[in-house]
């Protein structure tokens, strides 16, 4: 695999020549891909990162809000169901609900039918904030995506296929894997490059 011209060649080009030039028989293909993905992940990463603190919020705040917000009206879940959309570990989700309930983003309460049970409800300020954290979210991803704007063009996907090209990878690694959809098995933030 190479670049369709020398314009669109990359260090990622330069590292698998180099693998290349001193392993001949090794295949790395699969390094065009996952080299960039990686790459690409890191850069997508810092944008999101960058988007949420302009609305004054962190990573993790923000998964947790939506979360909440996704879960429609009245925009509550039960500690529990937010570990599984989060996947994090429960202390680690108690000292994040603390901490929103502290900044008025979210408010406990015990269920009507089981005051055993804890729910944490998105305030009206967190619905604010995440409400305007993803549409300013969305806005950004869409013009990275706008290199992908033209269907087929020059070989290049749309962006409507490339994300149908990457949920069958993703769901077939998850299924030879045997990784939950669910997330349970942590996923590192960062990998070294090859």
């Amino acid at each position: 695999m190479s670049p369709t011209s020398n314009d669109l060649a990359d260090e990622v080009d330069a590292i698998t020549a180099a693998w290349h030039a001193q392993l001949p028989t090794l295949d790395v293909e699969p390094m065009h891909v996952f080299s960039r993905l990686h790459r690409l992940a890191h850069h997508i990463e810092s944008m999101r990162a960058a988007t949420f603190a302009q609305h004054d919020l962190t990573m993790w705040q923000f998964d947790v809000l939506a979360a909440l917000r996704r879960a429609g009206e009245p925009y509550e879940l039960t500690p529990g169901r937010l570990v599984a959309q989060t996947h994090v570990s429960s202390g680690t989700m108690t000292n994040r609900i603390d901490r929103l309930a502290e900044r008025g983003l979210v408010d406990r309460r015990g269920s009507n039918d089981d005051r055993r049970i804890v729910l944490v409800r998105l305030t009206p300020a967190g619905r604010a904030a995440v409400d305007a954290a993803v549409s300013d979210l969305v806005t950004r991803e869409r013009a990275v995506l706008a290199a992908l704007d033209g269907p087929g063009e020059d070989g290049v996907p749309h962006a409507g296929e490339l994300a149908e090209a990457l949920r069958a990878l993703l769901h077939r690694y998850e299924t030879q894997t045997g990784v939950a959809r669910s997330g349970r098995a942590p996923v590192p933030r960062t990998v070294a490059a090859p």
